[in-house]
């Protein structure tokens, strides 16, 4: 079903290339160019859409989306210095503008700069408390100084405001796994697998969870096995190395 959700995506998207293909011949516009770059920064083509952003800037100059969005193709291709000036030039046009410090976090997560991203996903959400993304990398981040406890209440947030995010559900796993509340992050796997059945990464982590945590070899293998039919490579090694040979010829 995903597969055919993504298929249908992309069928969308090259359609709408295609028509504002015929428009732009007609009559070049910032609109047409924009609405062109989003469509390929979803087909994940960043270069054409820094392109099409590029020449939606001449025509339509000071733009706070078109800077935000070249930004985020160029933070995708490791440009992380020009991603950081389009999302500053974004943000002096629009000092409001909640996805742009979103944008400029995420870089800085990039470039190693932890605190300056944990400043701009709090001022985001200064901006937009019902914003999810902010309080799941600011989460992320947390998590990563060794804060579980403030990750786990900002995990907690954007699973209010959003009860269905899987990925929520993973990164707040991941904290109380790290916290060492083993069955907290075993649930929280499990939640995040009933939502989205075929990340395989969360039956990875699970699995570890059930091993290190509870000791339950025989669960841990279950899951480690089920992330490898569902392409989590590092996992599928393992199981084809001496270290997962266990794993393998349990039955």
């Amino acid at each position: 079903a995903m597969a055919r959700a993504s298929m249908g995506k992309k069928g969308r998207e090259q359609s709408v290339i295609r028509q504002v293909d015929q428009s732009l011949k007609l009559k070049p516009t910032g609109e047409g160019y924009f609405m062109r770059a989003y469509a390929n920064q979803a087909l994940g083509d960043y270069q054409a859409s820094i392109i099409d952003l590029n020449n939606a800037n001449e025509i339509v100059p000071f733009s706070s989306s078109t800077y935000n969005n070249r930004g985020e193709s160029k933070r995708i291709l490791g440009d992380y210095k020009g991603a950081i000036a389009d999302f500053d030039k974004a943000l002096k046009i629009n000092p409001r503008y909640a996805l742009a410090f979103v944008g400029r976090g995420n870089t800085k997560v990039d470039l190693g700069n932890r605190q300056g991203a944990l400043s701009d996903y709090t001022r985001a959400i200064e901006i937009d408390k019902y914003i999810t993304v902010a309080y799941i990398n600011r989460g992320n981040i947390k998590d990563d100084l060794g804060d579980f406890q403030g990750a786990i209440v900002d995990y907690n947030k954007a699973l209010e405001i959003e009860p269905g995010s899987s990925l929520a559900y993973f990164n707040r796993g991941l904290a109380m796994s790290n916290s060492g509340d083993y069955h907290g992050a075993i649930a929280d796997y499990s939640k995040a697998i009933q939502i989205n059945p075929q990340d395989a990464r969360t039956y990875n982590y699970r699995g570890y969870t059930k091993g290190i945590g509870l000791d339950d070899r025989e669960g841990a293998c279950q899951d480690y096995k089920k992330a490898a039919v569902l392409g989590y490579q590092p996992r599928a090694n393992w199981l084809k190395s001496t270290d997962g040979s266990w794993c393998r010829n349990l039955r």
